[in-house]
């Protein structure tokens, strides 16, 4: 109850215009969720920032960086050259930066943040990661994603705000998206509640879903078809806020997925879980060891420790059913 008054008198301020956002010289899109982890808010920043740069738009991405060593305005990427590594920008913007690149920045204050990121690259446009709660920012799209499991799923438990279930906000905060999507990762579209849906009423709703494009060598990067991997006994290891998609689609696929190693979400990866991963990897004889992109980018780091153990993560791409309206959403806001 504490957390609901909390939350419901933030938003009022903002929405009577008592608490002020503050606009910036480029397109500001945010995506975001209400609930905790695991949505497809990474998928879906990239999908919208390859949308823009394929449309010859000048685009950046912004975040705050969760989960980095370090503090304040940073500039990651300029699109070509980095200048941090993971540890210091935070794994899902370092992924997103070095999967479109485009340049991209972190700051806890989202306003700040904008306006030295526009001075420093000259952006047209922001793709906001994770700013849903962060309005001191405005912006000229809203982009709210849910995973269609925690829409679907029985029992109403985790549809309570926190910390009793995983909501960050109420679903009346739906009001203030201009554009929902669906999240249906790896797994078969189903029929939301009319109850939800009625929610909806008045945005634009797309539907999502990820496909598995490749599977690569952590080490050269050489691209493998998923399926050279069937019947293979591997070792998972990742450390995401909602495994059950990448563990679906390897299952899919007849991957032996008995022996696994499964971390927090935004795991920092050190040498005592890299002679972890060694040590269950010859233990269970396992062929080779599986994992995600967002924990590719922090253990390439320890390529020489894992340079006897074949190692591979998984790509995969986000895809809207109507892709040519969304589209047609996202560039009129440059017309």
């Amino acid at each position: 109850m504490l957390y609901q008054v909390i939350v419901t008198t933030r938003n009022k301020l903002f929405d009577r215009g008592i608490f002020s956002q503050i606009k910036v010289e480029a397109k500001v899109i945010s995506i975001g969720n209400i609930t905790v982890g695991g949505a497809g808010k990474t998928p879906t920043v990239i999908m919208v920032t390859k949308l823009l740069k394929e449309a010859g738009i000048k685009a950046g991405i912004l975040s705050r960086g969760y989960s980095r060593n370090s503090k304040g305005y940073q500039l990651i990427s300029d699109g070509s050259t980095f200048f941090l590594p993971v540890n210091k920008s935070g794994d899902e913007i370092y992924l997103a930066a070095e999967e479109c690149g485009v340049p991209a920045a972190v700051s806890e204050r989202r306003v700040e943040g904008a306006q030295k990121f526009i001075g420093d690259t000259n952006v047209e446009a922001i793709v906001l990661d994770d700013a849903y709660q962060h309005r001191w920012l405005d912006r000229d799209l809203n982009i709210l994603v849910f995973d269609q499991r925690f829409l679907t799923k029985k029992g109403i438990i985790d549809r309570n705000l926190l910390p009793l279930g995983r909501m960050r906000e109420p679903f009346s905060s739906v009001d203030r998206a201009d554009i929902v999507i669906i999240n249906r990762k790896f797994t078969e579209k189903v029929d939301v509640p009319k109850s939800i849906v009625k929610l909806f009423e008045g945005k634009k709703l797309f539907y999502g879903y990820y496909v598995a494009s490749g599977v690569y060598d952590v080490k050269n990067h050489q691209q493998f078809r998923l399926n050279e991997f069937e019947g293979e006994k591997s070792l998972v290891v990742c450390g995401i806020a909602r495994p059950y998609s990448f563990l679906k689609v390897l299952e899919q696929n007849n991957i032996d997925i008995s022996n696994k190693l499964l971390f927090k979400d935004h795991k920092e990866y050190t040498l005592k879980e890299v002679n972890l991963i060694r040590k269950k990897f010859y233990e269970t004889n396992s062929n080779s060891v599986v994992t995600t992109q967002k924990d590719f980018v922090k253990l390439k780091a320890f390529s020489k420790e894992l340079d006897d153990i074949d190692i591979y993560y998984l790509k995969i791409d986000m895809i809207i059913e109507q892709g040519e309206e969304f589209k047609e959403q996202i560039l009129k806001l440059f017309n």
